[in-house]
């Protein structure tokens, strides 16, 4: 019998520890069930299983020593047993009807570090070259990190039940290819690595800039795509994964001062810098240089490089925008994109004045790219009240309204919308 973990229940209520183990260990849960169970589905309803039995159980018994390995394992068991329930009842696929010979997960042997690769092992597989790339996103999206179909079609800009669609065809793939719940090869990595950044990129983006909500940050997120990219560094030390990483601490370093005290958006050239977190600065910046000492520069290296401009300069304005705007240049030929125009059209507003950056945002408004995409006319309405152009300043903040869920960012244009019209 496992001892109890005293200071966990006498600190929480058994029910308040089951929410929080919930939000902090479910996706790793999840990813060894998958692993065991080999099935997407039924690792998902093991998991609801395992947490029911939880609700039910640790009240009555406390908590256990090992709350994840508990849950691994009663999650197997369970799973196992409806497996064997079915089998009576009616023939199985081949690949379930396998997992009646899986050896059953024991708390004990479960308990260790060798788990912390499975969402490693769940991320390639959610990313193997026989799905489509913007499946392979979604996916591991959706069952790696948690995030809601509605805040992965966000991060698309796309429509929900499309991403929805997509992750159910993506599952019946891996199901009906048996797609291997595997690390590939090294020889293979560096063809599979570039959607696995992507996804990792886009989880700490849903993190630094949370989609929708009363927060603007999500740091249960952003937290675990900084160690998903630590993980990917120590397993493929390229120097793409360098960059990745570095800008993810580099952009999470400022964290702590992109909000008030009252909840409030602060812009970049608004924070007290004195908050920003110097030992990523340096952890960041550091890796930046790996990467940029490499003979081919990635995307993401281009968009740290331009991250650590921002984060090493001591003021706003002494920030280097000409480097900027070079480094834009840059990245708009590594990875041509209308999001990348954008900012680089920001940059160009800040080093040559409002009017050139206005002119840049309207060319790709006209051609219909960035339309749904609140922060071309977030950008557009300032760009447009610096030049006094009021009624096009407050038509462009009504449309960024329009398209926010976020809480801080809607306060935020509110008060610039009712500052043009007082």
């Amino acid at each position: 019998m496992n001892r109890r973990n005293t200071q966990a229940s006498t600190t929480q209520q058994p029910h308040e520890t089951v929410e929080t183990i919930y939000r902090t260990e479910s996706r790793s849960v999840l990813a060894t069930l998958i692993r065991l169970l080999g099935d997407f589905d039924l690792a998902e309803e093991a998991l609801h299983e395992a947490f029911k039995a939880a609700l039910e159980q640790w009240p009555r018994d406390g908590v256990p020593a090992k709350p994840r390995a508990w849950l691994i394992s009663t999650g197997h068991f369970k799973a196992i047993d409806a497996i064997r329930k079915q089998s009576r009842l009616e023939p199985l696929p081949d690949n379930i009807a396998e997992r009646l010979t899986t050896d059953a997960a024991d708390s004990d042997s479960l308990d260790n570090a060798g788990l912390e690769d499975d969402r490693l092992r769940l991320i390639f597989t959610c990313c193997h070259p026989a799905l489509a790339l913007e499946a392979q996103v979604a996916l591991t999206l959706r069952e790696v990190c948690g995030l809601t179909t509605e805040e992965i079609a966000r991060a698309f800009l796309t429509a929900a039940p499309t991403l929805a669609q997509r992750i159910v065809r993506a599952k019946a793939k891996i199901r009906n290819a048996r797609i291997p719940y595997q690390v590939p090869a090294r020889a293979d990595l560096p063809d599979r690595l570039d959607a696995v950044l992507r996804v990792v990129y886009l989880v700490f983006n849903e993190g630094y800039a949370a989609s929708s909500g009363a927060a603007i940050t999500r740091h249960d997120l952003s937290s675990e795509a900084i160690s998903l990219g630590r993980l990917l560094l120590n397993l493929l030390p390229e120097p793409d994964v360098a960059g990745l990483l570095g800008l993810m601490l580099l952009q999470d370093s400022r964290r702590a001062a992109r909000m008030s005290t009252t909840g409030d958006l602060v812009l970049l050239e608004d924070q007290d810098r004195r908050l920003w977190r110097r030992d990523d600065i340096r952890e960041g910046t550091a890796l930046v240089q790996r990467a940029l000492d490499a003979v081919e520069v990635g995307p993401y290296s281009i968009q740290a490089a331009i991250a650590a401009v921002h984060a090493n300069a001591s003021s706003a304005a002494a920030t280097d925008w000409r480097q900027i705007v070079a480094l834009y240049d840059l990245l708009l030929r590594a990875e041509p994109s209308p999001v990348i125009e954008l900012n680089r059209a920001v940059a160009i507003a800040m080093r040559d004045g409002p009017e050139a950056g206005l002119n840049l945002i309207d060319a790709i408004l006209a051609r219909g790219d960035l339309e749904g995409y609140h922060l071309a006319h977030a950008a557009k309405a300032d760009l447009c009240r610096r030049l006094e152009r009021t009624a096009e300043a407050c038509a462009a903040y009504e449309r960024a309204l329009s398209l926010t869920q976020q809480g801080p960012e809607r306060r935020f244009l509110e008060r610039r919308l009712a500052d043009l019209k007082n």
